[in-house]
């Protein structure tokens, strides 16, 4: 349109407009009139430039009378690449008149429609090679979806207006899911040659909690890895509350019970462990950490005290903590120190939060405090003389194909590092189940791969 010479544009607007114009002077005119035919009009006229068959084959074969009123993109491509046929602008019939038509026209609409279901049932046929189980964050999110607002779901999520009236409608569906759903495909893309799935628990975060949910959780985590070793995937990783501690030991209870698992079960917490520990100062002597004897709290604590830096351990349970300090070697010990109250750390200014802390507990970290955290939901940004680091992520790599959505608050590329621990161990080809405790041991060996591949930490790319 662009390119259209001063003549052109009168053409179209006189074309566009005598059919409105005549009602109106004979006296039958209305404005619904005129929006109808206008949109009508823009319609047929950009049903053309497509570049997609969105009317089958059948309905010309059913009612051949239509080729003479509706055209295509195939009928409209062959007017540039053989200009003496098709000139019509959405109406083949004056072409038929006017011997233009190119009689190619609809063979080749059809054979573009059969091969295109053809390639449509090779690609819902593939297998995917890594799957990555996701579950609804919560009501509001549940939204950000690429079946819902497409466009809302290729931008990282935030709290919008227009979800509020949303809400109602959103709970009932998302109540009716938790009764008769099963775990769905949610997103994919490609990867080196390698299918990537991102699937669904229907479940919220908040049912999580629920202590009579908790069965009901694992038979669909249960029924998603069964799937997956059916249809022959290499990995699946788990995400957040699906590898839950208390749910199901970090997916230990399924590899236990499903002792010939094809498919790889992973939590990928050690390449989170790796990503908070890299977001260390390098020259760091002394750090403070919530939620220490969970099980990223435990590998940070070990990684650490190996490299002679002092963790002070928040617990009140000195059992737990005496049980992670006798797995530290005998001479880093001494780096593991129990503490029972904030005020401890009123001079240390690197905290790790992987318990929520509130803005009184946070009061007690000095100016200049870095936090960073590995706790969903990510703490509140009281302090104004403190700054917050995300939650652990990671670039996938430059050559990722067929990103359409982000992950919840991520930007698009991005992917929690969970997720991006599912990938490496897809990507390396490593036979091993990922689950339990971390293997504080193999923090360094999953870092390397993760750079090898072309993973990036967040913190790198935003610096």
């Amino acid at each position: 349109a662009e390119h259209a010479t001063f003549f052109e544009h009168v053409l179209l607007l006189s074309i566009a407009t005598v059919p409105v114009i005549g009602p109106v002077l004979v006296g039958h005119g209305s404005i619904g009139l005129i929006y109808g035919y206008l949109l009508m009009f823009d319609f047929l006229r950009c049903l053309g430039h497509t570049n997609t068959e969105v009317l089958p084959h059948q309905m010309f074969d059913s009612f051949p009378i239509l080729r003479f009123f509706l055209y295509t993109p195939t009928y409209h491509s062959l007017h540039h690449q053989d200009k003496d046929t098709n000139f019509c602008l959405f109406m083949p019939l004056f072409d038929f008149l006017g011997n233009t038509l190119n009689a190619k026209s609809w063979d080749l609409h059809r054979q573009i429609s059969l091969d295109a279901t053809a390639k449509s049932s090779v690609k819902k046929d593939r297998v995917p090679d890594f799957v990555f189980l996701a579950h609804i964050v919560d009501i509001s999110s549940a939204v950000h979806a690429s079946f819902v607002f497409r466009s809302f779901a290729s931008l990282p999520f935030s709290m919008r207006l227009f979800i509020l009236p949303l809400w109602p409608g959103t709970l009932i569906v998302t109540t009716m899911m938790w009764a008769w759903a099963k775990p769905f495909l949610f997103s994919f893309y490609e990867l080196r040659g390698k299918l990537h799935h991102t699937w669904a628990v229907p479940r919220a975060g908040y049912q999580y909690f629920l202590p009579f949910a908790t069965k009901g959780i694992n038979k669909q985590i249960e029924h998603a890895i069964l799937k997956a070793d059916r249809l022959g995937v290499k990995v699946l990783s788990l995400a957040a509350l699906n590898k839950n501690e208390s749910l199901n030991g970090g997916g230990v209870l399924f590899v236990n019970k499903h002792p010939n698992l094809k498919v790889r079960i992973v939590h990928g917490n050690t390449l989170t462990a790796a990503v908070i520990l890299d977001g260390l100062p390098k020259n760091v002597k002394e750090v403070f950490l919530t939620g220490a004897t969970s099980k990223l709290g435990r590998a940070i604590a070990l990684y650490l005290s190996r490299r002679r830096v002092r963790v002070m351990m928040l617990t009140l349970s000195t059992e737990r903590f005496q049980k992670i300090q006798k797995e530290a070697p005998a001479d880093c010990q001494k780096y593991l120190v129990q503490v029972t109250k904030y005020q401890t750390a009123k001079n240390c200014k690197t905290w790790i939060v992987g318990k929520w802390i509130t803005p009184r507990e946070q009061s007690w970290a000095p100016a200049g405090t870095h936090f960073h955290q590995f706790v969903v939901p990510p703490i509140l940004h009281f302090r104004k003389d403190c700054t917050y680091g995300d939650l652990a992520a990671m670039r996938l790599p430059d050559d990722v194909q067929g990103l359409a959505v982000c992950e919840y608050t991520m930007e698009r590329g991005v992917v929690h590092a969970c997720h991006a621990g599912g990938v490496v161990h897809c990507l390396e080809g490593w036979q091993h189940h990922e689950v339990g405790a971390i293997d504080v041991d193999r923090i360094d060996v999953v870092w390397q791969a993760a750079l090898k591949h072309g993973l990036k930490p967040v913190s790198w790319t935003n610096s």
